[in-house]
């Protein structure tokens, strides 16, 4: 079920224990849906738990490709609304980048995107760092994936981090290692985050429970123990 968190922002609940990645919908007068979970994962029930369809999406925020943030795209009709990503990932989507083949991720990199990439009857758009997108501004945050995104909606105070970090048990950690490209780029990433949005409240990460109150807090208290 998708599940209100503050005003105008809601959890898709599409992730599962192991595998699947929460979604996320933000509404501030326009509606922006931020990744789209695993194909068959329920993205449109989610929408309509909601209270909306997809013909009511004005964008798309993606913080990244892998096939359980972006894969849920495929149950999506045609949008009238731009698809965001961040260059490098975008690069990688295109063809226009080979991520290394003797790179755990890289090489299933290489393998995925041949079988789950974004549908063509999308306006994909590369995303840079520092782009304003709305009400949001993008943070490139790169180390889990090349050309990992976050976004900041300071109007709300809202961060959708996507795997720029994890939630266990109420505390954030790094993605593991066998699921990023280079950790110390991810931890250098998290560091330059916490250290240059304003304050958030709510955190919304692509596995975990979201952070309700003191996100700022919550980022801060990683930091101190990379």
């Amino acid at each position: 079920m998708a599940r209100q968190l503050a005003p105008g922002v809601w959890m898709l609940e599409l992730a599962v224990p192991v595998v699947g990645a929460n979604a996320f919908l933000v509404d501030d007068g326009e509606v922006t849906l931020v990744d789209a979970g695993l194909p068959r994962f329920g993205v449109r029930r989610q929408l309509r738990d909601a209270g909306y369809d997809a013909a009511d999406i004005d964008r798309v925020l993606l913080t990244h490709y892998d096939i359980d943030h972006v894969g849920g795209l495929r149950d999506l009709p045609a949008l009238d609304a731009p698809v965001f990503v961040g260059e490098r990932d975008a690069d990688l989507l295109a063809g226009r980048y080979d991520p290394p083949i003797f790179h755990h991720k890289g090489a299933f990199h290489r393998l995925a995107r041949r079988l789950v990439s974004i549908p063509s009857r999308f306006d994909v758009r590369p995303v840079a760092h520092g782009a304003r997108i709305g009400g949001f501004t993008a943070y490139h945050t790169p180390g889990h994936n090349p050309g990992h995104t976050a976004y900041v909606h300071d109007g709300l105070g809202v961060g959708l981090l996507g795997d720029l970090v994890w939630e266990r048990d109420g505390t954030l950690t790094p993605p593991e290692w066998w699921d990023s490209y280079d950790t110390g780029e991810l931890r250098r990433s998290i560091r330059a985050f916490a250290g240059s949005v304003p304050p958030l409240d709510l955190l919304c990460m692509g596995h975990g429970t979201p952070i309700l109150r003191g996100g700022s807090d919550a980022l801060a208290s990683l930091v101190r123990r990379l």
